[in-house]
């Protein structure tokens, strides 16, 4: 084992953010939550501190580089050296805690001192990430192990936030499947799964949490077995290698009751599972690199990420960046990057089979691929298919704030501001859509689900915008072939008492909801109850499952198809909402009647309007 040399540290920094009020809090009561402003802090080294999808920021200062430029720069046909992996799972699983495991036994940070600055998830360096416990955004980082450099690629395990896992899963050659070792494969599970077999990826499966007291390895391999079946997975795909860990104690092994002390046999069968890239040429002529993301930077600009598929690309060199069926952006590359433990480091060049970050080119776009421009573009390979995600099924509006109280706590407020802010947003958040109304001063905005949007919501509202948000409302389409309209449908699990069980059916049913299974769960004595419910029907449906199990459910969701609309109107809340009844502050004398009817959403001294809820 060789550990990699010592090199001088580069700096970590985050940009504080002021925390500013959002006016029209009645509007998004129900969704708010805690959420991370979006900025990009340069340092000596280039480590932005916003891990948009090309770093993850450490909160500490020096992290350790490994340095020689042949290690990590890749410039010349190296690519047995290389191996490009996406972490990919359902919803508190465990990927996080386990990359961040392989972080630390890689020599990435300094000491111990360096590491516990650094704290846990270190991947997710968002505010809002810490704050809810999720990832959100996909994240990348490079380890060297034993002469190979490893990219592996953190990505959310909610199904909201599906579009990152699709974007992602076009950089890496293989996937690491991170199943909890209890629950098993979930609905998430099934469909990052799905995306990786059908692109021919060969996946390696992690029994994760194998500590928990109640593990249960051998049902979770064979459901994983039947989940890899049901999905066509080819004979090649379906003998899967499996490592059993511990990403909260960094431990591994091959046997759920032979564990190593660290991850050296998931170190180890990541090289043996995982190809290395399959490349044909490193010519230059050759070139073709599909862009995954974009991130922003005060100094560079407009940055695109992205993996060599063919060809190599030098610092400085004549590029173009084309679509099918679009005019080539032509530009020089001013600046070259690979990704070099949580930062980047600057190279010179990089060949086929390396994930890159480069500079100079403003026009970059997700889905351009870049090719050589070098005599014109005369030997240019053609461009790739742009990335395909899911379309979203959930719409809503965000406008002006037009309330008696508008312009008191935001400082960016109008239609204009709104307006570059949400298409600037496009730009790097391929799952979401936004188009003009007939009103100039609102905007439909369209995502995957809730979460997806209070996520956009959340975060304007801390960069300082103040917004009138409408309500959510699912998108329907006309069946070409039928002429009939549909509607988004989800397939829903919930894990529940079986004392509760009663409850959730009774929610479910009364939302048109068609049960598909139950039973119980022998592993944690919870019953599991299975349905298809339409996403008109999951709007606020989560709460109403907490409140009447008394928290104790477990709700997971994903989208499953469009089928024909449900004629009749579903029911949402079953209760109305309390209203101001003047304009003025609010009195602990006008409180004190209305708290027993309702939660309230202010306190005393409160500013209200009439009509206000």
């Amino acid at each position: 084992k060789v550990n990699p040399p010592k090199s001088p540290t580069a700096s970590f920094t985050q940009l504080p953010f002021a925390d500013l009020r959002f006016t029209t809090r009645s509007a998004l009561a129900a969704s708010a939550a805690a959420a991370a402003c979006l900025v990009s802090t340069p340092s000596s080294a280039f480590v932005p501190s916003r891990p948009a999808f090309g770093t993850a920021a450490a909160k500490s200062s020096g992290a350790r580089c490994p340095s020689s430029s042949s290690s990590l720069g890749m410039a010349e046909d190296n690519t047995d050296k290389i191996r490009n992996i996406a972490v990919i799972a359902h919803v508190d699983h465990g990927k996080t805690t386990l990359v961040d495991a392989l972080i630390r036994q890689t020599g990435v940070f300094r000491d111990e001192s360096q590491a516990d600055e650094a704290g846990e998830r270190v991947m997710d360096s968002e505010d809002q990430e810490r704050e809810r416990g999720i990832t959100i955004l996909a994240k990348n980082l490079a380890v060297m192990r034993d002469g190979v450099k490893i990219n592996i690629m953190d990505t959310p395990g909610h199904a909201d936030f599906g579009g990152e896992v699709e974007r992602v899963l076009n950089m890496a050659d293989g996937v690491l499947l991170v199943v909890d070792s209890v629950e098993g494969p979930k609905p998430q599970t099934r469909f990052v799964l799905d995306k990786a077999l059908k692109k021919g990826m060969k996946a390696l499966l992690v029994v994760n949490k194998i500590d928990r007291p109640a593990a249960r390895p051998d049902y979770v391999v064979d459901k994983a077995f039947d989940l890899f079946v049901e999905l066509g997975a080819s004979d090649e795909q379906t003998d899967f290698q499996i490592v059993y860990a511990s990403g909260l104690q960094g431990k591994a092994g091959l046997e759920p009751d032979d564990m190593s002390d660290n991850m050296e046999p998931l170190f180890d069968t990541i090289m043996e599972a995982i190809d290395p890239p399959k490349i044909e040429s490193t010519e230059s002529n050759d070139l073709q690199c599909l862009i995954s993301n974009i991130v922003y930077d005060d100094f560079k600009g407009k940055m695109g990420i992205a993996r060599i598929t063919e060809g190599s690309v030098k610092a400085g060199q004549q590029v173009a960046l084309a679509q099918p069926g679009k005019d080539k952006k032509t530009g020089r590359l001013s600046k070259l990057f690979v990704f070099d433990n949580l930062g980047q480091k600057e190279v010179e060049e990089a060949s086929a089979g390396e994930i890159i970050m480069f500079a100079g080119l403003e026009d970059v776009e997700i889905g351009d691929t870049l090719i050589t421009n070098e005599n014109g573009g005369v030997d240019a390979a053609d461009p790739l298919p742009p990335i395909a995600v899911e379309q979203p099924t959930v719409r809503m509006t965000l406008g002006v704030n037009k309330s008696p109280l508008a312009g008191r706590e935001g400082k960016f407020l109008t239609s204009r501001m709104i307006r570059e802010r949400l298409f600037k947003e496009l730009d790097r958040n391929v799952a979401l859509q936004v188009e003009e109304t007939e009103s100039a001063d609102k905007y439909m905005v369209s995502g995957r689900g809730q979460l997806h949007l209070t996520v956009l919501i959340e975060t304007m509202r801390r960069e300082g915008f103040e917004l009138e948000v409408g309500p959510p409302s699912v998108i329907y389409k006309e069946n070409e072939e039928t002429g009939q309209t549909e509607e988004p449908w989800e397939s829903v699990e919930v894990r529940v008492p079986e004392e509760y069980v009663g409850g959730v059916v009774d929610l479910l049913n009364q939302r048109k909801g068609e049960l598909q299974d139950m039973g119980l769960d022998e592993g944690e004595g919870m019953s599991v109850i299975k349905y298809l419910v339409p996403t008109r029907g999951m709007l606020g449906l989560r709460s109403a499952v907490l409140t009447a199990t008394r928290g104790t459910a477990i709700l997971d969701s994903v989208f499953d198809s469009y089928r024909p609309q449900i004629k009749s109107e579903i029911q949402g809340r079953d209760k109305g909402s309390l209203l101001a009844f003047a304009d003025g502050s609010v009195t602990s004398f006008g409180i004190e009647g209305a708290q027993d009817r309702g939660k309230m959403f202010c306190e005393p001294g409160d500013d209200v309007y009439k009509g206000m809820m």
